[in-house]
């Protein structure tokens, strides 16, 4: 929707919320896209007086956290697949492209992701417990016995992310 259709939206939802009475926290709870719409049109006219500060404080940590999910979801996926790669071996000839080609989409996207400081610091931290959960389904997965997977990651974040790197 072009901005100054979601202004208009917002002006008309303020007035409506008068007439009726709304709250801007009572609009959070029926019609959550409107009132998106209207913060945001409240913030670009600066109009803070009337801001759901709850919710929108809420709002934005729910983005960071959502975005350190991703890092999580995609960083257990690649490691899963470089697992699948290195050590299911019996499957190799048959699905070693499709690996490989997995491999590059989650690093695809956790290039972009990891161009924040602050989410790469996060992924050098969590690597350790997306191991642990990236080698449970590689072990569901491949039926191959525990013992077969390394205790620790055996890959640096460094060696995870390169494009050139492929475990033998």
């Amino acid at each position: 929707m072009p901005p100054q259709c979601i202004a208009k939206s917002a002006k008309i939802a303020l007035s409506t919320m008068t007439q009726l009475g709304l709250k801007m926290q009572q609009l959070y709870e029926k019609d959550y896209v409107l009132w998106t719409d209207t913060t945001a049109q409240q913030l670009r006219q600066r109009e803070l007086e009337n801001l759901d500060w709850e919710h929108l404080i809420e709002e934005v940590e729910a983005l960071g956290n959502e975005q350190r999910r991703k890092v999580e979801s995609y960083l257990k996926q690649l490691i899963k697949h470089l697992l699948l790669y290195q050590y299911w071996e019996t499957e190799r000839a048959y699905c070693a492209n499709g690996w490989k080609e997995e491999i590059e989409n989650f690093r695809d996207e956790l290039e972009f992701l990891l161009r924040s400081q602050t989410l790469y610091n996060y992924a050098l931290q969590k690597i350790d417990g997306i191991y642990i959960k990236a080698k449970k389904q590689a072990i569901i997965k491949t039926d191959l016995p525990p013992e077969t997977f390394s205790q620790n990651c055996p890959y640096t974040l460094e060696q995870i992310l390169d494009s050139d790197f492929l475990p033998e």
